[in-house]
């Protein structure tokens, strides 16, 4: 009587495109009629017994081959392959994938979800593949959760990595849903997978700022020791070398913010009564920059800026000694700052925005690094 109450429909009773296949089986000149007999039948939750041939499924799916080749307690009764816990339509389409390698988008739409795990149950690549890109492509703030669980659940690591990114982004949205709710009160394990990468997301991004702002800074002292040298040598503006008068132009120098900064604080410098005991912070930033340059400099003895050999002299010394190493890690990093500046300076627009000022109209404190 149990048997009565299973549907089981023919070939002749499926659409024609049942599988996949327009005039017969691929590859072949058979009408529908004249297709191979099937001999395995799919079951699925709703009843349905979906004909299928063992060969196709065999060739296509290494757990189906399995299935079939399986001992029957007798001979005579029919091979059947159970695919149970998804609809029945979605069934249908993975078989219509496993005989022609074609999904519609209305399938993938609708059925996306129960498609990727029947690819990873059954072992069909080419299915799961096309069902993480899919998915993907379709992530929400709604649905994100449930796609993790099943990402997890069928070991698709590009689809884990979107949702989580997504999660990242938009986790005060995801925070609302019922999908969210729901995961908190029944997999703590998967939530507290999800904070941790949250939380290394958010060291990461604060790392990567970090680095950002410790390289402009780089930048920005690397091009205050290019003016420093250019103001010494030519002179700019109101400042110069003191046997030669400065060029009076009527239009700025490329790096005017940085060049114009610089050239107030050696006006400072110069007139500033604290400087000799120390007390002053703007004439000590100058110390600070001479001695820079100095570090840098590889031709001291024809040098025009002041006290270059004196510092390059004094800095052997230490160095000989072991002594400030903070300082020698400052200059190996404005070195390697100028060299990966002169390497895209060809890529950078001819006509650059000025620089904000920081402070002295072009030039910041910096900080010496451990």
């Amino acid at each position: 009587m149990e048997e009565n109450k299973i549907m089981t429909i023919s070939p002749i009773n499926f659409p024609s495109d049942l599988y996949g296949l327009r005039g017969g089986m691929a590859g072949t000149d058979q009408s529908y009629g004249e297709m191979p007999v099937a001999d395995v039948r799919i079951l699925t939750s709703g009843g349905l017994r979906i004909p299928v041939h063992s060969s196709v499924l065999a060739s296509v799916s290494p757990v189906l081959e399995n299935i079939i080749d399986r001992p029957r307690k007798h001979r005579s009764s029919e091979k059947i392959v159970p695919v149970l816990g998804v609809p029945c339509d979605a069934v249908i389409a993975f078989v219509r994938f496993l005989y022609s390698s074609r999904c519609t988008e209305e399938e993938m739409e609708r059925y996306g979800i129960h498609l990727l795990a029947l690819s990873h149950v059954f072992l069909v690549p080419q299915l799961k593949q096309r069902c993480t890109k899919v998915l993907a492509g379709r992530l929400t703030v709604e649905n994100v959760v449930d796609v993790l669980q099943l990402a997890r659940l069928c070991d698709a690591p590009d689809l884990y990595i979107k949702c989580m990114k997504l999660l990242s982004k938009e986790f005060k949205a995801v925070e609302k849903t019922e999908a969210w709710k729901f995961l908190q009160n029944h997999d703590l394990r998967l939530e507290l997978e999800i904070l941790q990468f949250l939380d290394e997301a958010e060291r990461r991004q604060k790392r990567m700022c970090r680095n950002r702002e410790e390289q402009n800074l780089y930048l920005e002292l690397s091009e205050a020791m290019e003016c420093l040298e250019h103001i010494c040598t030519e002179g700019c503006t109101s400042v110069g070398p003191y046997d030669k008068e400065p060029t009076k132009k009527k239009e700025p120098c490329n790096k005017f913010s940085t060049c114009h900064g610089l050239q107030l604080l050696i006006r400072h410098f110069a007139t500033c009564k604290k400087r000799v005991n120390g007390g002053c912070s703007r004439c000590n930033r100058m110390w600070q920059l001479l001695r820079l340059h100095s570090s840098i400099c590889d031709q001291p003895d024809s040098c025009r800026v002041p006290l270059c050999r004196q510092f390059k002299l004094r800095g052997q010394q230490q160095e000989s000694k072991g002594d400030d190493r903070r300082w020698s890690l400052l200059v190996r990093k404005v070195v390697s700052a100028k060299a990966i500046s002169s390497l895209s300076l060809p890529k950078r627009k001819r006509e650059e925005e000025p620089r904000e000022a920081t402070y002295d109209h072009g030039i910041r404190s910096f900080k010496l690094q451990q």
